[in-house]
């Protein structure tokens, strides 16, 4: 039986990272067994500072709020190396609800531009899909509680979030522009890493 650590979070030895937003708090595990680089990219960032003032400048509701551009934009920020770095993916992880994963512009383009997945209403048709494909019963179960499985092996997964997922759907709810970029910014105010 294969380990899937996103539904045994309790036994996860990773560091842990809380993303205190202008909404409230939002605590991560990471998966560096999985994800090594991403990881410490991650940390990496978070412990420079880098995240600190940044806002959420994506959020589709029913999909997933998307941050880590210092410039707000989309277009900006950098990983921890200045360069972009491959994806890292696992047959482990996968892009549940409440998934952490890195946005991208194509393969191997990762920064610092991270999302976490919000839908919560998956199609049926995509469950039997994934019955289709051969995805594990106990990831298809966990699906059924929504989740972006299109973007599995597209977006590199690193992290779940295990506390504040009522913070990410309030989130999920603001009013935003016509490119989903809120009206009220949504700032994480600082990354608090515990390793």
């Amino acid at each position: 039986m294969a380990e899937y650590p996103q539904l045994s979070l309790a036994q996860q030895k990773g560091p842990k990272v809380t993303l205190k937003t202008t909404m409230g708090d939002v605590t991560i595990q990471l998966f560096p067994e999985q994800a090594p680089k991403t990881v410490e990219n991650f940390v990496g960032l978070a412990k420079k500072n880098y995240y600190d003032g940044v806002i959420f400048h994506r959020i589709i509701p029913d999909f997933m709020i998307q941050g880590g551009d210092p410039t707000g934009t989309g277009m900006g920020g950098e990983s921890l190396w200045g360069n972009t770095f491959e994806d890292e993916f696992s047959n482990e992880l996968f892009n549940l609800r409440g998934a952490l994963s890195m946005a991208n512009a194509g393969p191997g383009t990762n920064g610092s531009q991270f999302f976490i997945v919000q839908n919560q209403n998956l199609d049926s048709r995509m469950v039997e899909q994934m019955k289709d494909a051969g995805y594990p019963d106990d990831i298809i179960e966990a699906y059924k509680q929504g989740g972006t499985p299109w973007l599995d092996h597209h977006h590199t997964v690193f992290g779940q979030v295990i506390d504040g997922m009522d913070v990410i759907d309030q989130m999920a709810k603001v009013k935003t522009d016509m490119s989903d970029k809120p009206e009220q910014d949504i700032v994480i105010e600082s990354v608090d890493v515990e390793d």
